[in-house]
């Protein structure tokens, strides 16, 4: 027969990211030292007490349906968190767990988007973005920024960019894959015009505790009742926890905007693992000093690893001030991301994801949650590499 694929799924672009991994995956199969920059989650484990809250779950039989939006327990302990270190209030009912961050931001642009409607995303962006509002069948509206603004979007732009199809504006601070984070007065200003525009904020803050230096993490809800009701938090365990595989995710929204996620979840995947939300309990509450360890593991190689780019021809760099990502401007050696990446990727064995994925093509995306070692090997041979450029 003739097999027919959906508009919706036909128009996805394919990821970079993961045709990068899967050529350096290759090359290294084929017995080729690679050094590997696309990681998108720490190199650090799971915190023990994490890993055996589950085990435990596993052995005491807690392998069965859960609600929809995850267990009781879970859902407090994260409203807990969000008082505590957020200072936002949240009832269990607003709060719905599933299974990662990315199935928090899909989850929220497919219950507040109807077709045609608007989805503002700043560009860069993470890669998913654009792609969900298309399953939506809603519209990307991409706002370019670059490294003269510290890749912030301006509320003049974000205003200029609204129209009576607007529904959502995404913010991501700190970002991937810039390692942006805007300041507070700045998240105030730019939730100031969704205010006044009537639109909601998909705020995406994974990476709201790996901050450096004097950036400040500070969620656009907090500022207002009414910054609070135009706001959707989208979250998970996977950065802070090192919990990527777990598949554990969270979202806080406005009681009908929650009620609504949850009717959506309980028709599609259901509850998230019911073992892993016991482990997203022991995170919560359980010990946190392996974060101050690994910061100052993320922190020496932002830094080395920023110093080492400012240092190579034809490259430039902002500094991050969180995740744990540089965004290196590349232009000045006169190609494109893909090309860059691909020669960068063939002659050096060293790979990076092109900036073109992010939604800015003079530009690449570097990891470092990756040991100091592959780091220095990694940029040894791209300062190679642009120096033979010429």
């Amino acid at each position: 027969m003739e097999h027919h694929i959906s508009n919706r799924v036909a128009s996805l672009t394919p990821s970079l990211t993961l045709a990068i991994s899967a050529k350096a995956k290759q090359m290294r199969a084929d017995g080729l030292d690679v050094v590997g920059f696309g990681a998108g989650e720490p190199d650090f484990d799971t915190p023990e007490h994490i890993k055996e809250a589950a085990t435990k779950a596993l052995r005491d039989g807690f392998t069965k349906y859960t609600p929809s939006s995850g267990v009781i327990e879970l859902r407090e302990a994260i409203a807990t968190k969000f008082q505590e270190e957020n200072g936002l209030t949240y009832s269990p009912s607003q709060i719905i767990v599933n299974c990662g961050g990315k199935h928090s931001c899909y989850n929220v642009i497919m219950a507040t988007c109807d077709p045609g409607d608007e989805v503002i995303i700043p560009a860069p962006y993470w890669v998913s973005y654009p792609e969900m509002a298309k399953l939506a069948e809603a519209v990307p509206v991409i706002l370019p920024t670059n490294d003269e603004t510290a890749f912030k979007v301006t509320p003049a732009q974000l205003e200029a960019a609204i129209t009576d199809k607007t529904r959502l504006f995404i913010l991501n601070s700190p970002s991937n894959p810039t390692g942006t984070v805007y300041t507070p007065d700045e998240i105030k200003a730019l939730g100031d015009v969704c205010i006044a525009k009537g639109v909601y904020i998909m705020s995406d803050e994974i990476y709201e505790r790996l901050i450096y230096g004097d950036s400040v993490h500070r969620s656009v809800a907090t500022f207002s009742p009414e910054h609070y009701d135009h706001t959707i938090i989208v979250h998970g365990f996977a950065k802070a926890w090192s919990m990527t595989g777990w598949r554990l995710g969270f979202l806080a929204a406005p009681d009908p905007v929650a009620k609504a996620i949850n009717a959506m979840q309980s028709h599609s995947t259901s509850n998230p693992t019911s073992f892993a939300q016991m482990g997203g309990i022991a995170a919560l509450q359980g010990p946190q000093a392996h974060l101050s360890g690994w910061l100052v593991q993320f922190d020496k190689r932002r830094r080395a690893a920023y110093e080492r780019l400012l240092a190579m021809k034809g490259v430039t760099c902002v500094e991050p001030g969180g995740a744990f990502y540089l965004f290196p401007n590349i232009s000045g050696t006169g190609m494109g991301s893909v090309e860059f990446c691909d020669r960068l990727l063939q002659e050096k064995q060293v790979a990076m994801v092109p900036g073109v994925a992010f939604g800015s093509d003079s530009c690449l995306r570097m990891s470092y949650a990756t040991n100091m070692e592959n780091i220095e090997k990694g940029l040894d041979r791209m300062a190679d590499f642009v120096e033979s450029l010429g």
